[in-house]
């Protein structure tokens, strides 16, 4: 074997991993990670361990449910023909890349055949009711383009992915390390909700036009795009207000207030969708959204840990 040869061997194996790694969407996993980090702080603050085994079972099998509801997505776009080369937004693994329509399913399946085998872990350890909550995950998962009226042609989307990826689990994420679940933890889920939902809101208003054509009826169309650059800015309004709302009620340390310092992402998220028309234009406030959802948390999460540390 030459060294071109050798050289565009390994170029290949890396546009393999490249095109791989887009099939996860990786902007978007951030509504994965940041709710199980959430409940296993809240979780740790609470009881002083961390089962770090179950972590990381949480924390995987989240992100592979994640990552088969984005294939599945990708492949039924495809296979309804709403997806094509010059789409915006999509991992184009089939479209642009030549990978097999089959191929990107086969992985979705084996995404929550992996993810299955962690929730019999997590359940063994835990409860075999979580069984019920995980396997409720997969199907929202799959519904969400897959089946008959896929949630993504109704304006349901948004709620829930907010309740399930936001408040669903960031409680299951808390509930595998106590045993337990409180109503204090629902509450400080809320703002997670509703900032995974307005990832959605997000990518439905970037793709309205295009959604609307396609015979879907996402809340981005029926509001029209000001109307839901509004109910987005109002989304992240309420986020903010529920966090001052718990400071106020005792259930959060002032010192949470510190997460107020991710507004000017907000700001920047709302000012990419503002007076822009094209779905290309809108393609960097829709990253920023997600950019947003990681910011709000991560301070959340890093206010919970110095209030651990130090009994604030």
């Amino acid at each position: 074997m030459t060294p071109n040869d050798s050289q565009k061997k390994q170029e290949g194996k890396t546009s393999r991993r490249k095109i791989l790694w887009q099939l996860f969407r990786p902007h978007t996993l951030t509504a994965s990670f940041i709710p199980v980090m959430v409940g296993s702080v809240l979780a740790w603050k609470e009881s002083r361990h961390i089962h770090w085994g179950l972590f990381a079972a949480m924390m995987l099998a989240t992100i592979l449910i994640q990552a088969a509801t984005n294939m599945f997505n990708e492949y039924y776009d495809f296979v309804r023909g709403l997806d094509t080369a010059e789409s915006i937004g999509i991992a184009g693994a089939i479209t642009r890349d030549g990978v097999k329509a089959r191929t990107v399913l086969n992985l979705a399946l084996l995404s929550l055949l992996i993810a299955a085998l962690l929730g019999i872990y997590i359940c063994s350890t835990t409860s075999w009711w979580l069984a019920w909550i995980g396997l409720g995950c997969m199907v929202v998962g799959y519904l969400y383009t897959g089946g008959p009226i896929p949630i993504a042609y109704t304006p349901f989307g948004e709620l829930l992915a907010g309740l399930f990826l936001g408040s669903g689990v960031i409680m299951i994420a808390y509930f595998v390390q106590t045993g337990d679940v409180s109503r204090e933890v629902f509450l400080i889920s809320i703002p997670n909700f509703v900032l995974i939902g307005a990832i959605l809101m997000a990518n439905n208003i970037r793709d309205r036009e295009g959604d609307k054509l396609n015979g879907r009826h996402t809340l981005a169309i029926l509001l029209g795009h000001r109307g839901a650059v509004l109910f987005m800015t109002g989304m992240f309004i309420f986020a903010y207000l529920w966090l001052v709302m718990l400071v106020l009620m005792g259930v959060l340390h002032p010192w949470t207030l510190l997460v107020v310092l991710s507004i000017p992402q907000a700001v920047k998220a709302l000012a990419g969708f503002v007076n822009k028309k094209s779905p290309a234009e809108m393609m960097p406030g829709m990253v920023n959204v997600g950019k947003l959802n990681t910011l709000f948390g991560m301070l959340l999460i890093l206010c919970l840990i110095v209030e651990g540390i130090f009994r604030l």
